[in-house]
């Protein structure tokens, strides 16, 4: 069977996973706390920071998300099915006696 590629979007940092977005934060924070840098350079990695930043917390709210998902259908797979009962008023019974 042939792979899936991954859509490519026009924003390259929603093609990052999770993990990827991490560790370029974690870059960026170096970047910013071990170098001079010019205050528009800062900026811009400020910016590309808040950005990141809010592509992981997306991530992270899809993932609560499908686990939410995942709990409810293992709880109601696991639950007893409650037997049908017959309502008194239902006239579409046929009856012998």
């Amino acid at each position: 069977m042939p792979s899936r590629r991954k859509a490519v979007s026009a924003d390259p940092i929603t093609d990052l996973s999770f993990e990827e977005s991490i560790a370029e934060l974690d870059k960026i924070v170096e970047a910013m706390e071990g170098e001079q840098l010019p205050l528009e350079e800062l900026i811009a990695r400020y910016e590309a920071g808040a950005y990141l930043l809010k592509h992981c917390d997306s991530v992270l709210t899809g993932a609560r998300k499908r686990i939410g998902l995942i709990t409810l259908s293992n709880r109601e797979a696991g639950k007893p099915q409650e037997p049908e009962t017959e309502d008194p008023n239902d006239d579409n019974d046929i009856t012998l006696f």
